[in-house]
């Protein structure tokens, strides 16, 4: 048996998130589906971590253990030959016996895309959040270095998966303008569920006044998810980067 890291890019439109579920379609799923057939075995993947319908992948990592004897830098073409066009394998490495794409996953980084023009653009309809008011992106910056270092983030997050702890180290939060786009990045040791939307959003009331840049702090300290911001859509999030140590980290660059 040997183990195998592959990275991943998927659009999440049509998916109902990474994860196996009895009547949804999956990536996962999807993954499994070609990786039996070209393995010529049933096969069980492991990917880095959950991602909610909708929302998308730039980079995803993936692992799984096969006796299949196919050489490792065949699979992205083998797989590819089978995946639906919305999914593709970028990359495969030999990894070490006890590689976990979860477990072994150093910090992620997740970037919230909003549309912001006073047109719409039908290009962006499920790859970006549409919202066509002003942004005050200082007061926005402002409020994001409030999010950075070693916090209990239970006021950013949605009930639905339990975890034994809410506190989750933030290392940069991000605010910058491409054009007609705003790009939220966040990176972290980890994310509860929804976390990441949920900072977008509350960034988004900040950008509206409806929060001073200045409460952030005890807006965390109190854990109360009634005073942050709402869960933005997921269309607008993307998993853009994974950091990972030795030959996996390598293929993630």
């Amino acid at each position: 048996m040997k183990t195998i890291a592959l990275r991943l890019a998927y659009c999440g439109t049509r998916y109902h998130g990474w994860q196996t579920q009895k009547n949804a379609v999956t990536v996962q799923e999807t993954m499994e589906t070609a990786l039996g057939r070209v393995c010529g075995e049933p096969v069980r993947i492991t990917g880095c971590g959950r991602t909610d319908a909708g929302v998308h992948a730039l980079v995803y990592c993936a692992s799984f253990r096969t006796a299949a004897t196919i050489p490792t830098e065949k699979l992205p073409l083998a797989l590819n030959a089978l995946l639906p066009k919305d999914v593709a394998v970028m990359a495969a490495v030999r990894a070490d016996e006890e590689f976990n794409a979860i477990l072994s996953c150093k910090k992620k980084e997740y970037t919230y895309k909003i549309h912001n023009a006073r047109i719409r653009n039908p290009f962006y309809e499920s790859l970006a959040c549409f919202y066509p008011n002003a942004m005050d992106l200082p007061a926005m910056r402002a409020a994001a270095r409030g999010f950075v270092g070693t916090h209990d983030f239970a006021a950013v997050r949605s009930v639905g998966t339990q975890t034994k702890t809410t506190v989750r180290t933030v290392y940069y939060c991000e605010v910058e303008r491409d054009g007609d786009l705003v790009l939220l990045r966040v990176c972290a040791d980890g994310f509860l569920y929804n976390m990441a939307r949920a900072m977008a959003g509350t960034l988004l009331y900040v950008s509206m006044g409806k929060i001073a840049p200045e409460q952030i702090p005890g807006i965390l300290a109190r854990r109360d998810r009634r005073l942050a911001g709402p869960t933005v859509p997921p269309h607008g999030l993307y998993l853009s980067r994974i950091w990972y140590d030795g030959i996996v980290g390598e293929m993630m660059n």
